[in-house]
């Protein structure tokens, strides 16, 4: 059981994320500075260990990339599959319970889904391989209700797949531009992008 599946009885809850020190350095410094501008040794000090400490804990900064960036796919991938459990049955529920689901992590973990996105540039083939299974699975749950709530006339959606690709790139831009205090609430993002995304595949209740 990984550090996150208790948290998911709730999965619109996005608690602590429960970073070490050197990841949460490393997470800093990447949104600061980007990938190539941070130094092993920044990230270091900004997590009170020496250079030597941090290599103890990750060979080098591509590892840190790495888990840092899976840390947070594991936690939404989790979150994600219990809010598609939630519904039962129902793919409009699950539709939605997904959906809702991605936007309130990019609400609740801008800077991690900001370096995730940003730095798939910075990773290493076999990293970046990774990476795009676990963002796959998650677009393909979003896939998968939209062809079930077809199938079962609740949905009518004539691409699903670039339709799942759509919504969540739609989610994924919300790390780039929400500010907590701004305009919008999280509770009225969470509102707009449920109605945009339903209005794409065609829901009858939209």
């Amino acid at each position: 059981m990984s550090e996150h599946e208790g948290a998911t009885a709730n999965w619109r809850d996005f608690g602590p994320d429960g970073l070490s020190a050197p990841l949460r350095a490393a997470l800093g410094a990447f949104v600061r500075h980007g990938y190539h501008g941070s130094s092993i040794r920044t990230i270091a000090e900004a997590a009170g260990l020496s250079v030597p400490g941090l290599y103890h804990h990750y060979r080098s900064k591509q590892a840190i990339l790495a888990a840092l960036v899976d840390a947070a796919m594991v936690e939404m991938l989790e979150h994600t599959a219990a809010a598609a459990a939630d519904a039962g049955d129902d793919p409009e529920a699950r539709f939605d319970n997904v959906v809702e689901c991605l936007v309130r992590f990019h609400l609740a973990r801008r800077d991690h889904a900001f370096v995730a996105s940003t730095e798939m540039r910075s990773m290493e083939p076999e990293v970046r391989a990774h990476h795009v299974a676990q963002r796959d699975r998650q677009q393909q749950m979003i896939e998968d209700a939209i062809r079930d709530g077809v199938r079962c006339g609740t949905f009518s959606c004539e691409h699903p797949e670039d339709a799942a690709r759509a919504i969540a790139s739609l989610c994924v831009s919300i790390a780039s531009w929400y500010r907590p205090g701004g305009p919008l609430s999280a509770e009225d993002v969470v509102e707009r992008y449920l109605e945009f995304a339903r209005a794409m595949v065609g829901a009858r209740s939209s």
